[in-house]
């Protein structure tokens, strides 16, 4: 009885828990917060095309690509002294980035940020598995985290609206300066240090193939999502395919692996990655749809935009927090399996929109479909955490991160093209005559081409292209709401060995599926 009172967390953990969600809430700004100083931005560095989307893109593609290398590192020197070493470059790159003066000059920061990201997003992890030792208590605190980016994601174009009507592009970076300057000043007095005891040496063959096998695939999976099926994707995609296979043979054969192999050995550890990445393939295909949806067809800012998606970021945050709770009386498996029901039922109900329905059905469908968002999120993290042990913690961590990167790009790119080939079927045959061969072409390669020309188009023709986008929306929630409904039963079946958080019990000895 004295042990499990102390292992329960305190005031200085749940403390330490509102540091970590500091750099939790900049990371998910970050991802979103240039949405709307893209233009003002455009119009100061006037960036080509291709550079456009490399600031765009290259955030992400250098934190997908170096977490699985920070995770094991963290383990490695600390998890606190990573945190905050990355807290500082962050900071740094942020200043660079705001204050660049050239296309090339922004691209590179973009990226330095996306490496330092990659450094904190394991690192808070990692540590909450540390703080939290009562899995009660931690199952709680990874929802918490999980609440705080999926907050600071909705809050992303928020942010930067409001900023811009005061201030030049520069300032949505400047936000980084404060957080780091609370980070810095609060870890050492709050937050724990932890490293494994025996990291090993690290292996920067590994770090190399690493990288060779995330960025080709994440590359690939975002140029499906822009262009469709061709050879460029395609190649790439199957470049990453051979040097992941490459990667995790040479991990099998290193005493101190960067990536240990062995952690999917458990049950539990293997199947909540797949919950995840299953799960979150639906919900980005549905993000990506549902954004375009609320600013393409029914006409709304970017701002406005963001903002009809708070009711959905607030059922997020309700799925985060209460799934933990629930999974102290039901089984998680249960828990997932019931949120992702729910979900299926935000599917069906985009499944059912036409062009002329409100924003209010829009944002009612996909707020279900962000509850099984939160859930899988929180449980499904602190399941592949909870199943490492702890000096792999940090690793595992990575892992998950990944797994939840690749799952929300490649929903993306997948549902992306699959809505974009309903909308070019529908649209055939319904392009007006006269057009000239440029507008036609737009007009039939996608709304957003069929926009840029709308001044020459009858409003027949544009509620056409709208009526084919809405279309493509269909059926990928019809596709959304069978894949949630099979995910339900899946992950209640494969997640049935795993007792209600805190029981006595798991049945961890059974062989991974």
């Amino acid at each position: 009885m004295n042990v499990a009172i102390a292992s329960r967390a305190g005031w200085r953990e749940w403390t330490g828990l509102a540091v970590l969600a500091l750099p939790t809430v900049l990371l998910g700004l970050d991802m979103t917060v240039l949405y709307l100083a893209m233009p003002h931005l455009a119009a100061d560095l006037q960036p080509s095309s291709v550079q456009t989307l490399w600031i765009m893109d290259a955030y992400g593609f250098m934190i997908a690509g170096f977490l699985i290398t920070m995770g094991t590192l963290g383990d490695r020197i600390g998890r606190r002294r990573l945190l905050m070493i990355g807290a500082v470059a962050f900071a740094v790159a942020s200043v660079l980035a705001a204050y660049s003066t050239n296309p090339e000059m922004l691209i590179g920061t973009r990226a330095a940020l996306g490496i330092a990201g990659a450094t904190l997003m394991p690192s808070t992890l990692a540590l909450i598995s540390n703080m939290f030792a009562d899995p009660r208590q931690r199952a709680l605190a990874i929802g918490v985290w999980v609440t705080m980016f999926g907050l600071g994601m909705a809050a992303g174009p928020l942010v930067g609206g409001a900023l811009l009507e005061h201030f030049w592009w520069g300032s949505v970076f400047l936000l980084a300066v404060p957080v780091v300057g609370l980070v810095l000043l609060a870890a050492p007095a709050l937050l724990p240090e932890y490293r494994d005891p025996r990291p090993g040496r690290l292996d920067l063959r590994s770090v190399a193939l690493s990288l060779a096998a995330m960025l080709p695939v994440v590359y690939g999976v975002k140029e499906l999502a822009k262009d469709g099926f061709g050879p460029t994707p395609a190649v790439t995609v199957a470049v990453g395919v051979i040097m992941a296979v490459v990667f995790v043979r040479r991990q099998r054969g290193l005493a101190s692996p960067l990536m240990d192999v062995a952690l999917f050995a458990s049950r539990t550890f293997s199947a909540a990655l797949g919950v995840m990445l299953v799960g979150l393939v639906g919900v980005g295909g549905a993000m990506f749809l549902v954004t375009n949806h609320l600013q393409l067809v029914k006409g709304l800012s970017p701002l406005a935009a963001g903002a009809a998606m708070g009711p959905p970021a607030l059922m997020m945050v309700v799925a985060a927090i209460t799934a933990p709770l629930l999974a102290r009386r039901i089984r998680p498996g249960g828990v997932i399996g019931g949120t992702l029901a729910l979900s299926a039922l935000g599917f069906m109900l985009l499944a059912r929109l036409d062009a002329d329905a409100g924003v209010a059905s829009v944002v009612a469908g996909f707020s279900l479909v962000y509850l099984g968002l939160g859930a899988i999120a929180a449980l499904g993290t602190d399941l592949v955490v909870g199943a490492a042990p702890p000096e792999k913690a940090g690793s595992a961590a990575a892992i998950s991160e990944t797994v939840q990167e690749l799952g929300l790009a490649a929903g993306v790119a997948l549902l992306g093209s699959v809505a974009t080939a309903v909308y070019r079927h529908r649209i055939a045959g319904l392009v007006p005559e006269g057009l000239s061969g440029d507008a036609a072409r737009s007009v039939e390669d996608s709304l957003s081409g069929a926009t840029s020309v709308a001044h020459l188009l009858e409003s027949d023709a544009m509620d056409a292209a709208k009526g084919a986008f809405t279309s493509g929306l269909n059926v990928v929630a019809a596709m959304g709401a069978l894949a949630m409904v099979i995910l339900a039963v899946v992950s209640a079946r494969a997640l049935r060995h795993v007792n209600a958080v805190g029981a006595d019990a798991v049945r961890e000895s059974e062989p991974a599926s």
